[in-house]
This record gives C-alpha cells, sequence and structure tokens, in this order.
C-alpha cells in the first residue's frame, strides 16, 4: 500500500470503531460533514456531486475486487496442486500393487525368507497396549505434534497446511509477511457487516458476532501493521488479513490465550521462497538447511563455517600441534 494512499488509516479506523453501525452510518457521517461544511452538493452542475463520488467509489471496488481475484486464484492453485499430489501418491498405491512378478536370485530369496520369518516372530510376540490418558488421547486428536519432537517442544500442536492451526472455532494460515484468519459462524441468515464485530489493534484483535459473547478477544502474538490490515465477510465467515511489523520470525499462536504451534516444524513451500525479498528469502533458506541438517545429525551452515576456518587455519600452521585441543 502506497504511503500516501494510506496515511489518514489510523485516524479512520479511530472513526470507525466509534459507528456502531457500521459502513453505512460512517458514510452517513462524511456526507452530512460534506453538507454542512462544503458546497459539495450545491457548489457544482445538478448531478455532478454523485457522479464523482460513483467514479471513486467503482474504482476503489475495482482495487478490491482485484485483490480477491488473486487470493482466490492462489487459492485454487493451492487446491490443484494438492490434488495432484493426491492423484499422484494413488497411482503410485496402484502401481504397488498391480507389481509384476519376478524370479529371485538364491540370495534375493534367502533375504526374503529371513525377512519372512522375522515378520512371524514379530507378529507371534504378544502385544503389549499402552494406556493413554484422556487429556493425552483428546491433545492428540487436536493434531499435537508428536512425532520427533526435540526438547522444549512436548505439547506443541503440528502446524496446518497453511503452516497456522485449525482451532474449534476458527483457523488461521502465516506467511512471514502476513496472516489470515477465517472465523465461521453458524447462522441461518446471512451475515452483513452490521451484525459482526471486528476491532484490529496493534497488539488485540476482537470478532464476534454482535449480542454474543466475542469468538476472539485477546492479546495478539506479536505486533501488526493497522494500516495494512483489513477484514471481509465470506460466506457467513469473517476473514481477517493482517501484516506483520517483525516479518523475520514464524508466530506459534493467534492469541496468547490459544495453544502453541511447534513451528519447528514449518516448512514453507519453495513456490512462496520466491516472493520473499532477498535477504528474507536468504535467512529463510538458511534455517531449512539447518533444521534438515540438525536431523541428519550433522553440522548446520554456521557450524561448518568454523570448521571450515579450523581446518584452514591448521593447514596455515602445520607447525603446531592441535592434538590435544578441544574446539567447541
Amino acid at each position: 500500500m502506497a504511503e500516501a494512499e494510506g496515511k489518514f488509516d489510523s485516524v479512520l479506523f479511530a472513526m470507525a470503531e466509534q459507528h456502531s453501525g457500521g459502513v453505512p452510518e460512517m458514510l452517513a457521517t462524511f456526507a452530512g460533514f460534506l453538507n454542512r461544511k462544503t458546497d459539495f452538493f450545491v457548489g457544482g452542475e445538478e448531478g455532478e456531486w454523485e457522479k464523482l463520488v460513483l467514479q471513486i467509489f467503482r474504482q476503489e471496488a475495482a482495487k478490491a475486487q482485484e485483490v480477491a481475484r488473486k487470493k482466490r486464484e492462489q487459492r485454487e492453485a493451492e487446491e490443484r496442486r494438492r490434488q495432484e499430489v493426491l492423484r499422484k501418491k494413488r497411482e503410485e498405491e496402484e502401481q504397488s500393487k498391480s507389481a509384476t512378478i519376478t524370479e529371485l536370485t538364491e540370495e534375493e530369496a534367502e533375504q526374503l525368507q529371513k525377512e519372512l520369518d522375522a515378520k512371524k516372530q514379530k507378529e507371534a510376540e504378544p502385544v503389549v497396549e499402552k494406556v493413554v490418558p484422556a487429556e493425552e488421547s483428546k491433545e492428540n486428536k487436536a493434531g499435537s505434534d508428536t512425532e520427533d519432537v526435540e526438547p522444549g517442544d512436548e505439547g506443541k500442536l503440528k502446524p496446518n497446511r497453511g503452516n497456522g492451526c485449525d482451532l474449534d472455532k476458527y483457523s488461521w494460515t502465516q506467511t512471514l509477511q502476513e496472516l489470515e484468519l477465517r472465523v465461521p459462524f453458524d447462522v441461518k441468515f446471512t451475515l452483513k457487516a452490521k451484525d459482526v464485530v471486528v476491532s484490529i489493534q496493534r497488539k488485540h484483535l476482537k470478532v464476534g458476532l454482535k449480542g454474543h459473547p466475542a469468538i476472539i478477544d485477546g492479546e495478539l502474538c506479536s505486533e501488526i501493521k493497522i494500516e495494512d490490515s483489513l477484514w471481509h465477510l465470506e460466506k457467513n465467515a469473517v476473514v481477517v488479513t493482517v501484516e506483520k511489523i517483525n516479518q523475520m520470525n514464524w508466530w506459534d499462536r493467534l492469541v496468547t490465550t490459544d495453544p502453541q504451534i511447534n513451528t519447528r516444524k514449518i516448512n514453507p513451500e519453495s513456490s512462496k521462497l520466491s516472493d520473499l525479498d532477498g535477504s528474507t528469502r536468504s535467512m529463510v533458506e538458511k534455517m531449512m538447511y539447518d533444521q534438515r541438517q540438525k536431523e541428519m545429525g550433522l553440522p548446520t551452515s554456521d557450524e561448518q563455517k568454523k570448521q571450515d576456518m579450523l581446518k584452514k587455519f591448521m593447514e596455515q600452521h602445520p607447525e603446531m600441534d592441535f592434538s590435544k585441543c578441544k574446539f567447541t
């Protein structure tokens, strides 16, 4: 968003919060100001003010529709990629089921027999069922990450496909730059802006249905840019898009009362990395590389750099004895 275009957003946000009737009431306030304090409606030719208003609103509507179109196309592209992955997986499963029979060598037959014997022996062993507490079982069903958990990450939820979290009453996804929240409402009528309450602050978010307890009303995980944040209604759901101030870290929750997700499990698609600026992209790629190295028990990029420097120093000073030195 251009600086000149959004420089009054903070003032307008403050005004909007004082208009309980939503957009219609706020527009009425602007029209009343122009009527009382200017000659906007009577200073020109008849109908000229109406043409001007329509022209400006149509320009802004075109911008909003273009943004919505791009987001819709992005979601459709992601869905196509997901369907393609599922299709390939099904094809691989079908191919494995219809694999042709090949003649085994004596060595392969002997190895196969050993594997079958080991499998039979394992099946013959008594199965000891592990009793899982009810709370822990419930947590696992909710998406708790129990695979390859590092110390300190126990009990954290596994991120959803959008690197966010799917909770009972809402879900959210994120990139390093922005976060999108979806809050669906189970009502029997078509929601309008006047039916909901949405308050976006620098460090606080509130979303709910008018006259009912708020679905979300708490302190955000981190600060956001109010002027670059917006919300709209989509199929009886409030969709809030906010831009982060700190675009170097992943959020581990939406509001501080939410359960944490395991940000170590976030793995952004390579197609998303191309959208980042050079320095941010380099940082993300380094983090991903270091994570893979740790999983394989190999040195990270910083550790490898230290080892290379040490090796070079040792080559330049063969007269020195490093056998009894301990390096960290």
